[in-house]
This record gives C-alpha cells, sequence and structure tokens, in this order.
C-alpha cells in the first residue's frame, strides 16, 4: 500500500492540505403535478421524462430527519421543501448534516445509491482523537461491522472545513485532539460512517456529507435548498432517458 501527503483541490469550504490513504490493490421550486411514470424492466424503478425530472439540492441541518413526515413533532424535510413527490436518494442521519439529494426519479436515486453504481459519497467527518497512518490505513482497506466487512474506502486527513457553526455545538473534551477526515465512500449502510470510525476507535463528533457523484453543497447553508435545472452539469452524468 502506498500512501502520500499532497496538496489537493478542496471543495467547497474546505481547506486543502490533506494526507492521503487509499486501499492497496489486493483489497478488495418546482411543479407539484404528478409526472408520468414508466418503468423499465431491468430494475422496474421509476423513471420519469426529462421534462418531469426534479432534482434538488438541501443542505440538512443538525436534528432533522431525513424524511417528510414524522408522528413525533420532530424536525422533517417538509419544514424545508414545499415540492411534492420527491425523495431522499440516500438518507442522512437525524444528527448528520449536509448534502442531501431528493428527486421524483427511481433510477436516478438508484444510480446515486446502489454500491454497484460506484457513485462516491464523500463525508467530512470529525473524529475524537487523533488517528495514526497505520489507523487510517486500515480504515481505508476496510473494516468489518456488525453487517459484515466494508468495500474499501478513500481516507484524507484533512484541516477543518470553513462550515457554519453547529447548533448545538459539537461536545469534546478540552485535553483530547479531534481530527478532521475526508472519507469517501460507495455504499450507503445504516450510520456506515460513523461506525466505521468507532471500529478503529475514534467516535465521530461531527459528520457533514459534502459531495454525493458529481453533486455538491455549493454554497447552500444550512436549510437552504435548489431546485436544479435540466442542463446542470452535475445531471449530465445521469441522463433522464
Amino acid at each position: 500500500m502506498t500512501f502520500k501527503t499532497t496538496r489537493t483541490q478542496s471543495k467547497p469550504r474546505a481547506k486543502a492540505k490533506s494526507t492521503h490513504f487509499k486501499q492497496s490493490s489486493s483489497s478488495s421550486s418546482s411543479s407539484n403535478r404528478r409526472p408520468s411514470r414508466r418503468y423499465k424492466n431491468d430494475d422496474s424503478k421509476p423513471r420519469v421524462s426529462l421534462e418531469d425530472r426534479q432534482v434538488i439540492v438541501f443542505n440538512k441541518p443538525y436534528d432533522t430527519l431525513s424524511q417528510f413526515t414524522d408522528g413525533d413533532g420532530r424536525k422533517t424535510l417538509a419544514d424545508f421543501i414545499p415540492v411534492k413527490e420527491v425523495y431522499a436518494a440516500g438518507r442522512l442521519d437525524r444528527d448528520s448534516e449536509g448534502l442531501l439529494i431528493l428527486t421524483n426519479d427511481g433510477v436516478l436515486q438508484a444510480r446515486l445509491t446502489q454500491p454497484s453504481s460506484r457513485s462516491e459519497k464523500t463525508y467530512w467527518v470529525q473524529v475524537d482523537g487523533a488517528p495514526s497512518d497505520a489507523e487510517l490505513e486500515t480504515l481505508a482497506n476496510g473494516v468489518t461491522l456488525k453487517d459484515g466487512p466494508t468495500l474499501p474506502a478513500k481516507v484524507v486527513r484533512m484541516e477543518a472545513p470553513d462550515v457554519w457553526e453547529r447548533n448545538p455545538p459539537v461536545r469534546f473534551r478540552a485535553n483530547i485532539p479531534t481530527t478532521w477526515l475526508a472519507i469517501t465512500i460507495i455504499e450507503g449502510r445504516n450510520r456506515q460512517v460513523r461506525r466505521m470510525t468507532a471500529n478503529i476507535g475514534y467516535p465521530t463528533l461531527r459528520l457533514i456529507r459534502a459531495s454525493v457523484g458529481k453533486f455538491t453543497l455549493n454554497q447552500l447553508q444550512p436549510g437552504e435548498w435548489e431546485s436544479l435545472p435540466a442542463d446542470h452539469p452535475a445531471l449530465t452524468a445521469y441522463p433522464s432517458n
């Protein structure tokens, strides 16, 4: 396995000096009308026409559910997004923040979430403590969780990103350092990144999803969203037909 220290182009709001750890080659506002749908025989996912497709990018705040309804009075997507019949393409935990993509195109949802599509998801992760190079290498190669081993990941030690303050603030121990990592995976299991860092002994204090495929937060602040036009550059890799 090889890794190197390099200066890379940062994503929005991230500082750039980073140490990369990669797996070894031996490791394994829109209309509310209901769009017409048709189904492909190969995957039976609802597909909409280019004209009817809606794609929304949202900066999900902390303490918000990745769904539109909740029987317990908790904050949901409906508190921010007044658009009908769009659904999250890969959820974020209630206590996680950042990029959430919503769409009415089931095929696009599948392409963004299924491991077979190899759509990368990058998270900025603040962990409790200072993991060593060897520990980050282990994380990159894949760790074994209760639901099985994870696929190899890309792990980058990074400077603290220049992002919004969390409300409430992150609680950390005054005498223990914290470390920011950029972790890129192609899976999307429940609380996967948090479980991965805990597996090597470093609990996650804060987690922000920075990108999914070619989609990024751009300059959206927590609670802000935008509807992407059909010719948006991030959508060129996901044609509707």
